[in-house]
């Protein structure tokens, strides 16, 4: 129980500096260490599919990929625009929308119990490929040829020919 407070308490101590960090990219790399924070956190629950691919997926491709789209862009201070007040207002919004929940999360925080697994297996990739293949399996091959049509849109989108465009 103790190694879960403390990656908790790692996992608020990373969100607040992605949260208030100047430099983006140093802000990218608490997001990242966040995103591993999350990943333990799925271990210590016996959700090892999850932790994978939170692991692969938003670690390992995701946020690599906003670090290199942050590095490459131009982030100097004399092109950055002037943001409008309704920018600013939603942020003030948005803020108190957080504060509010933040509040309401600690006046429930003694009375919550701990949850029980009925099913020790609940996590595990075994038991989701089963149903995933037995239950689930038209509306898995239907995703894939979605997916599949998708990536076969893009291509033609990106290899569109210039000079077959009218006006």
């Amino acid at each position: 129980m103790g190694t879960f407070y403390f990656i908790a308490f790692l996992s608020v101590c990373f969100s607040l500096l992605v949260i208030t960090a100047r430099n983006p990219v140093h802000s990218i790399l608490y997001l990242i260490l966040t995103f591993f924070t999350f990943t333990i956190h799925y271990i210590l629950l016996n959700a090892q599919f999850l932790a994978v691919v939170n692991f692969i997926v938003y670690m390992g491709a995701i946020l690599v990929l906003f670090l290199y789209t942050l590095m490459l862009m131009n982030l100097n201070k004399d092109n950055e625009p002037v943001k409008p007040a309704i920018v600013k207002i939603a942020a003030v919004f948005g803020g108190g929308c957080l504060l509010v929940t933040l509040i309401a999360s600690l006046k429930t925080l003694g009375t919550s119990q701990p949850v029980v697994l009925n099913n020790p297996n609940l996590g595990l990739v075994k038991p989701l490929g089963k149903v995933l293949f037995n239950e689930f399996l038209l509306p898995f091959e239907v995703s894939s040829l979605l997916l599949l049509s998708a990536m076969v849109g893009a291509v033609l989108l990106a290899t569109k020919d210039k000079q077959t465009k009218t006006i």
